[in-house]
């Protein structure tokens, strides 16, 4: 009887399992190729990675500035008034009634009364060593009012111009005024600061993405026979894009903590010496750091930068010669 040929002995074997892929699974592995990467190539990624700290810490420098200027706005909009003036003193009943008209208008925070002696007292206190120059004057001669003090989200230039076009409308209300000039020029420049932050973020975003996306094709390029080798026996195209992605993300990651370290280093030695060039407390002016949710913001985003810049490279390259 003819024997049987021994079955192929590499039919039969396995295939080898990595030690990295044995000890932490595919992801070690994955991990472990990109750290590899960034090994082989330290001058690109180092490049990349100042590039990515430096996009985000002028994003996060100009949010610094914009957040307190923000909290500027709220602390100068509780003084923005509208304010009501009469020739002569309210009794209390006038007063009362007008006050329910004004406080069943939307938008009104605080309804209070000024007299004319108080509109006078003020006055003096606002001339602080000079008051002689109010000798003799009678307080006659300054009108009484009634200040209104609308809520945080009615402090907007239009808001308050709606709101006075309403007030203008209920009897006995005279003669109103409420700084529509400096209010119409502070809107206009907060608007400006807004459109500048995107346009400078769009900018950014786009030279981040080109840089980190020409950094992973240099070291995909520098690796091209390996990656024709994994494609020749088998390897799928996300096998051998994560380990590219991964070092993307771990680019964005290095960046984006780099640049928050430099900007709270920065935070901290501005803290210590605002006193002595801008005569000012930084505690007492109301100066803050980023808020968390910023923070968490800016890393995440410079994690994604770095993630889309590698895929964008990707798409591109590997897709085309695997």
């Amino acid at each position: 009887m003819a024997k049987s040929k021994p079955a192929n002995k590499y039919a039969a074997a396995k295939r080898p399992t990595l030690s990295d892929e044995r000890k932490f699974g595919r992801l070690g592995y994955f991990v472990g190729r990109a750290v590899t990467n960034i090994r082989q190539n330290v001058l690109i990624n180092v490049l990349t990675v100042v590039t990515i700290t430096f996009a985000i810490l002028l994003v996060s420098l100009f949010l610094l500035v914009y957040v307190n200027l923000q909290g500027a706005v709220d602390t100068f909009s509780e003084k923005v008034q509208v304010t009501a003036y009469f020739d002569n003193e309210l009794t209390p009943a006038e007063f009362a009634a007008l006050k329910d008209r004004i406080v069943g208008l939307s938008g009104v925070d605080r309804v209070s009364y000024v007299s004319k002696d108080d509109a006078m007292r003020r006055f003096r206190d606002r001339l602080e060593g000079q008051e002689s120059i109010l000798e003799g004057v009678p307080s006659e001669v300054l009108p009484s009012s009634i200040e209104i003090t609308l809520k945080r989200s009615q402090r907007s230039s239009a808001a308050v111009e709606a709101f006075v076009k309403r007030l203008k409308t209920v009897s006995g209300i005279g003669e109103v005024q409420y700084g529509e000039e400096w209010l119409r020029r502070f809107s206009t420049f907060m608007d400006f600061m807004r459109i500048t932050g995107i346009v400078l973020g769009g900018f950014i975003l786009l030279a981040v993405v080109f840089i980190v996306s020409n950094t992973i094709k240099l070291t995909i390029f520098a690796r091209k026979d390996e990656l024709e080798v994994l494609s020749l026996v088998g390897a799928t195209r996300l096998f051998i894009k994560i380990p590219f992605m991964i070092e993307g993300v771990l680019q964005g990651a290095t960046g984006s903590a780099l640049a928050l370290a430099i900007l709270g280093g920065c935070y901290l030695v501005f803290l210590r010496n605002a006193g002595n060039f801008l005569s000012l407390n930084p505690v007492t002016a109301g100066i803050t750091f980023l808020p968390v949710e910023y923070l968490g913001g800016l890393f995440c985003g410079g994690v994604l930068l770095g993630f889309f810049g590698s895929l964008v490279s990707l798409k591109r390259f590997v897709s085309t010669d695997s």
